[in-house]
């Protein structure tokens, strides 16, 4: 151990040297004058301790002034006071340095003091230090300065923080890009013209079309340019102020000056009875078509009491009238809306209609002039109009709108006198019940709401967790029940005085999903009906709510149908595919009279006998003799009178024409028991 203390050397001289000779290797060190150093004769020393403390000259010999070392030094010749050990590496000291930076260190890196403070207000004083350049000190040293950074400008702002300061809404405005005018509508190209909502803003710069680098060429002076004359949009047929209709027929009145308003009591003279007196069938066949619309037939309405026109609404933005009894034609378009009609209803006489579409408007229509005399609107949707049924009221309508209200307008001044705010989706229905003076609404939200008319407040509210939409209603005849169309393919019914549900009385079999299918009632109550989303018709009897008949009656939904008051079993079924067909409960044919005939369009006319009313009609270049009349009560004994009226009428047609084969089809629902005994029916469909 001894020996290996003495043989050690930081040095990298090879040579032997000893330990206690030049122990800081001061020789080396070049000086002017070196010092004078006795010699003395080394004494080997009998014990070593190994110390483990730096080796340092208790003096400085050299009188050094300043640490000055190599960077390769290894080794401190002195001790070095705390100052020397602080200044810089080399050069001068930083005269704009903080002086009095070490005085209050109580940390390596500097002064370091504990503060709790939550995130909100770090957040607030950082982003208020970033962007307004001020920040609170948190150090609690009462010599401290309040405030980081620039005090006038926390001075300016009150020392408030970046979330207590408020700009005015003057300043927003101003630092907002302004957005240029949306235009004129009649205007197409040039200044002015419509961009709508595509307008852009006043900051933005017109893009340059032309490619870096090359330079745009200015037009000579000698160019005159001309003068852009805008363009006006041509105007949109049904847009506000510009609804008009058009009249199909060759003449408005008749030789008795009487229009289509009048119904065809000479055609059908059971129109001046009572409806639902006579006991209803089910339809079975079509025995007319209305073809017009170009898009898909969304409701239907028949004319009030007498039924003999037909008002049908469609996607294709137009509003038809069509005649039932007589020529089963279109007499007049009624062009209004710029979008697809959602709903038509008629006034209690049927001199005025109102519609409503999705270009959020609603309109007061003339059924018989066709004019256009009030339009309604608040800047939403209506899903449906109703007037009001009673006939002191009949200026008065509610419209369920897509703004979950139920808004009820006054016709004569155009005011809204009274909202209905309570649903929680769209409204989709308006139904009158208990002698009108309340009102049933369903609405998206699947809830069902009876009010008192004319008080916007609540009187029953139906909501069950299995409850579904209902988007169509419907009264019973007897006025004692309502029909809903639950979009859980299914049928319910609510009584109208207690409003509750008639467990007993549901209907389903169809299917019905995602579709507003309009729910219908025979005349009689007898039976219901109902289309549905693959183009049926399913006829429920009212009281078993069995299924008694299903029909494929257009390649599309069937959206809307109504049944003719005055008839037995017929109904008229409006479809997504855009038709419009009357279906009848049969159509028979009669072996013994089937003869050749053919008739000629000129030579159609009406032949009236003794106690009959027949009419023939071409249909496809084929002759079909129809009855008008109904068979009073004694049809048995008449029945050969009848048969006979017809064979006359056959014989007189036969003189003046080839002789081509034709189909004789009976509108008198009272033949159906007394003359299959007189004239022996081929088949009865």
């Amino acid at each position: 151990m001894s020996s290996l203390v003495q043989g050690y050397s930081s040095d990298e001289d090879d040579g032997p040297r000893s330990s206690t000779a030049d122990a800081f290797g001061l020789l080396t060190v070049p000086a002017a004058k070196k010092p004078r150093v006795e010699e003395s004769i080394p004494q080997p020393s009998t014990s070593l301790v190994p110390s483990s403390a730096p080796d340092v000259l208790s003096e400085d010999p050299l009188h050094q002034t300043a640490l000055i070392t190599r960077p390769t030094d290894t080794q401190i010749n002195v001790n070095i006071p705390y100052e020397d050990m602080t200044r810089p590496l080399q050069g001068p000291e930083n005269p704009f340095g903080d002086r009095n930076r070490f005085l209050n260190q109580n940390a390596l890196a500097g002064h370091v003091e504990e503060q709790a403070m939550t995130e909100h207000a770090f957040r607030q004083q950082h982003l208020t230090h970033a962007i307004l350049g001020y920040s609170a000190n948190p150090s609690v040293d009462p010599s401290a300065p309040a405030v980081l950074g620039s005090v006038e400008r926390a001075q300016e702002n009150g020392f408030a923080t970046i979330g207590m300061l408020k700009a005015p809404k003057a300043k927003k405005n101003e630092l907002k890009r302004k957005r240029k005018p949306k235009g004129d509508l009649e205007i197409v190209d040039g200044e002015g013209a419509y961009e709508g909502p595509w307008a852009g803003w006043d900051t933005d710069k017109p893009a340059n079309p032309l490619p870096e680098g090359v330079e745009e060429v200015e037009e000579s002076e000698e160019e005159s340019e001309e003068e852009i004359q805008p363009k006006k949009a041509k105007p949109k047929r049904g847009a506000p102020g510009l609804e008009s209709s058009v009249f199909h027929g060759k003449s408005m009145y008749d030789y008795q000056g009487r229009t289509y308003m009048h119904p065809p009591l000479a055609e059908a003279p059971q129109l001046q009875y009572e409806p639902g007196s006579q006991e209803c069938f089910i339809p079975k066949v079509c025995v007319h078509t209305w073809t017009g619309h170009t898009g898909g037939v969304s409701v239907v309405r028949l004319f009030p009491n007498t039924g003999h026109l037909l008002l049908s609404g469609s996607m294709d933005t137009k509003i038809k009238l069509w005649d039932v009894y007589t020529h089963g034609n279109c007499l007049r378009t009624f062009h209004g809306h710029m979008k697809a009609v959602k709903d038509v209803t008629f006034s209690n006489d049927g001199r005025k209609f109102l519609s409503c579409g999705y270009d959020r408007q609603m309109k007061l229509w003339d059924t018989e002039t066709g004019q256009c005399l009030q339009r309604f609107s608040n800047g939403k949707i209506p899903y449906v109009v109703r007037f009001h049924p009673d006939e002191d009221k009949q200026h008065i309508f509610l419209a369920g709108m897509s703004d979950k209200k139920i808004i009820q307008y006054d016709i004569n001044s155009g005011e809204i006198t009274q909202e209905y705010d309570q649903h929680l989706g769209p409204v989709n229905t308006i139904t009158f019940v208990d002698e009108n003076r309340r009102f049933v609404t369903t609405s998206d939200d699947k809830t069902i709401r009876a009010w008192d008319f004319d008080i916007p407040v609540v009187i029953k509210y139906i909501a069950e967790p299995h409850m579904h939409s209902m988007p169509a209603v419907t009264l019973h005849p007897s006025k004692k029940y309502f029909a809903a169309q639950s979009l859980d393919n299914q049928i319910l019914v609510y009584s109208t005085d207690n409003f509750r549900q008639a467990r007993n009385k549901r209907f389903a079999g169809h299917s019905v999903a995602g579709y507003a299918c309009q729910v219908g009632f025979s005349p009689d109550g007898k039976w219901i009906s109902s289309g549905d989303g693959e183009g049926n018709m399913v006829f429920w009897e009212w009281k078993t709510g069995r299924i008694k008949s299903k029909f494929r009656a257009h390649s599309k939904v069937v959206i809307a149908h109504e049944w003719l008051p005055h008839e037995t079993s017929k109904v008229v079924t409006g479809s997504w595919d855009g038709l419009i067909k009357l279906w009848c409960a049969r159509m028979c044919t009669w072996s013994h009279i089937m003869q050749k005939v053919t008739v000629r369009p000129e030579d159609l006319q009406m032949i009236d006998l003794e106690q009959f009313s027949i009419r023939l009609i071409a249909d496809r270049g084929n002759v079909v003799v129809m009855a008008d009349l109904s068979l009073p009560p004694s049809v048995g004994k008449l029945g050969e009178d009848w048969l006979s009226a017809l064979n006359q009428a056959v014989e007189a047609f036969t003189m003046r024409a080839p002789l081509e084969p034709f189909l004789i089809v009976l509108r008198s629902e009272g033949l159906r028991s007394s003359t299959a005994r007189v004239g022996s029916p081929e088949g009865v469909r």
